[in-house]
């Protein structure tokens, strides 16, 4: 008996060592310090990344032209030199570009959500000839890159008569070739696809049609869908300027068509004496790109719950 209790008695640090494991590494595994560890790390260098150009460009639009030639002034400038934004506010003329950005900016990202529930809708729900080839070329037209067609559009666009105006971007939109729409397409096929038949059945039986059915059932059901695909499409119009410089000339214009002549802009407002171009310093510039991504920064705000329960619902996340 003497014996088997020796043979049984665990050495005194194995007690030790079992609980350094379990601090360490968890219960699990994916509950300890050093997985915990690893993972705030991971999240905070993932999270330097993104902000890191923002926190600079906000530094550096605060700094005097003294402070960025100093050497000894890193991120803290001495004082809050706001005159670079006065200066920018006047270069990008930004309210009036503002109001332009967001008219040919919310009115296509509107209509092409409307249009891309029902395209999805209308796939996912019904069966008719040709469905999933038609399917396979709508998604093909995201492959496609715009450089591809934008001589055909323009020269179409033109003999309509629609090149300098909104229509320019309205016109795809309506017909579901919007920019991305066949993303926004697929993310409304995913969602009205997983939607319970007998919810559509139950409203049948009640004397429903198929677009009552679409207006009182599917689409608030789909509200995640549709705050992504808005929130996306918004963006993408926003930032789009290969286009917008195409189709819209000198009738239209946006901030970040500003942005993309702001050096020359300002070398015309604020010239030298003797009518030389002036020198504009890196503080001006970062104030003009702080001011252009600004509005999407708000709305990104206002709206980030939403946002992140419409990404966690709608299937974006590969659901």
């Amino acid at each position: 008996m003497a014996s088997e209790s020796l043979t049984n008695r665990k050495p005194k640090g194995t007690g030790i060592v079992t609980r350094l494991k379990k601090l360490a590494f968890g219960m699990k595994g994916n509950d300890g310090l050093l997985y915990k560890l690893f993972i705030y790390g991971l999240l905070i260098g993932i999270g330097f990344v993104y902000l890191f150009p923002l926190l600079y460009m906000i530094s550096y639009s605060l700094k005097s032209l003294d402070d960025i030639l100093n050497p000894l002034v890193n991120w803290i400038p001495t004082q809050l030199y706001l005159e670079n934004y006065q200066a920018a506010y006047a270069v990008l003329k930004f309210l009036p570009t503002l109001l332009e950005s967001l008219y040919v900016t919310a009115i296509p990202a509107i209509v092409q959500t409307a249009v891309c529930a029902v395209v999805g809708y209308g796939f996912a729900r019904f069966a008719f000839p040709f469905k999933r080839t038609m399917f396979v070329l709508v998604l093909a037209t995201f492959i496609i890159p715009p450089q591809v067609t934008v001589i055909p559009r323009y020269v179409f666009f033109n003999e309509i008569g629609i090149l300098g105006s909104i229509q320019a971007f309205l016109f795809p939109a309506l017909l579901g070739q919007g920019i991305n729409s066949a993303i926004f397409i697929l993310i409304f096929y995913q969602f009205f696809k997983m939607m319970p038949k007998a919810l559509e059945e139950a409203a049948q039986l009640d004397g429903a049609g198929y677009l009552r059915i679409f207006l009182t059932l599917a689409l608030p059901m789909a509200a995640p869908a549709i705050i992504i695909s808005f929130l996306f499409s918004f963006v993408w119009y926003w930032n789009e300027t290969y286009l917008a410089a195409i189709y819209f000339g000198n009738s239209l214009t946006t901030l970040p068509l500003e942005l993309q002549k702001f050096v020359a802009t300002y070398q015309q407002m604020y010239p030298q004496s003797g009518g030389e171009a002036s020198e504009i310093n890196e503080g001006i510039n970062m104030a003009g790109t702080v001011m252009t991504i600004l509005p999407m920064l708000v709305v990104y705000a206002i709206t980030q719950r939403w946002f992140v329960e419409g990404v966690d619902r709608s299937g974006i996340a590969g659901e």
